[in-house]
């Protein structure tokens, strides 16, 4: 049995954010479509270890990611992903981390392409740790940003963010937001990448047309969006059965009859059927096995053949 086995730096230097978007777009309808079975995630130790997995039945492979996440260390994510599938005995392990901030900007790149408007260029993106730099180029790829505003409670992180962005944007002005009420205040597209318990702001910061893309929450102790805005927003998801799983706006605006299961719509679903989705958006995400899946298969494409 052949096994490869790839780092970070293989996984990047691999796949780009485009083919990335593709990817978990089409992986996205498929799911729409049934064809994943996809358990729910396991999570230990509340959170601090994960174990996903995923079948594709069209193509009879599939993947598990096992990580720990610890957000005082560096990575935050650790962990590693396995690709098989029933045709040939190789196996393809590849850094879990590198492919999770990869599947979760595409997935952004995927929502922010079908709900944003099409002429939209402002994101403040709050939040400056592991995951905002594949929020931003995701984001970059399906809408050129003429400005963007990275928020973060250090400034010298938001800081180092822009520097490290800067060389793959130079026609963007780059910026980094003091104050987040200014930098909401003519935004077009948010992103929130952040492990906060309560909102990060009120509903009333925003403008009246306005996109915001959430994915730090993935507990149910984890809150990044106030009810207010999810009353007054189409809210798109990437697993309606997972959200109301594991994140805590979803389950918190339920509770408060602010919103009910029925108004989520899940993003394959979405992409499928045209419709007017109104100013305000909003995707929240918490990550589903399926976008590991999408992301190690074109890895497994590359790499094994």
């Amino acid at each position: 049995m052949v096994t490869v086995t790839l780092s970070d730096s293989q996984v990047r230097s691999a796949v780009s954010m485009p083919e990335a978007i593709a990817a978990v777009r089409r992986g996205f309808v498929d799911l729409a479509k049934g064809e994943f079975e996809m358990p729910s995630r396991i999570s230990l130790r509340q959170g601090r270890f994960l174990v996903m997995s995923a079948h594709h039945r069209p193509t009879a492979s599939a993947i598990v990611k096992t990580v720990s996440v610890n957000f005082h260390r560096a990575p935050s994510i650790a962990g590693s992903v396995v690709w098989s599938e029933t045709a040939h005995p190789q196996q393809l392990i590849a850094d879990a981390a590198a492919i999770t901030t990869l599947r979760t900007g595409a997935a952004v790149g995927v929502a922010t392409d079908l709900l944003a408007p099409a002429d939209a260029g402002v994101l403040t993106m709050i939040g400056a740790g592991a995951q905002a730099p594949d929020q931003i180029r995701a984001v970059h790829s399906v809408r050129p940003l003429r400005r963007l505003t990275v928020v973060d409670v250090d400034p010298a992180r938001a800081q180092g963010l822009i520097r490290v962005l800067r060389p793959e944007m130079p026609e963007t002005e780059l910026r980094v937001g003091v104050d987040l009420a200014t930098a909401l205040g003519d935004v077009e597209i948010v992103c929130c990448a952040t492990n906060a318990a309560e909102p990060l702001f009120e509903a009333s910061a925003l403008p009246d047309s306005v996109h915001v893309n959430a994915i730090g929450a993935y507990r149910t102790t984890m809150r990044e969006l106030p009810d207010k805005l999810l009353r007054s927003s189409s809210v798109v998801v990437d697993d309606v059965q997972a959200v109301l799983e594991e994140s805590g706006e979803i389950v918190h605006a339920i509770y408060t009859k602010a919103i009910t299961p029925e108004a989520l719509t899940s993003l394959g679903t979405a992409l499928v059927e045209a419709r007017d989705h109104g100013p305000r958006t909003v995707f929240k995400t918490v990550g589903v096995a399926m976008q590991d899946w999408a992301i190690t298969s074109l890895l497994a494409n590359k790499f094994l053949g």
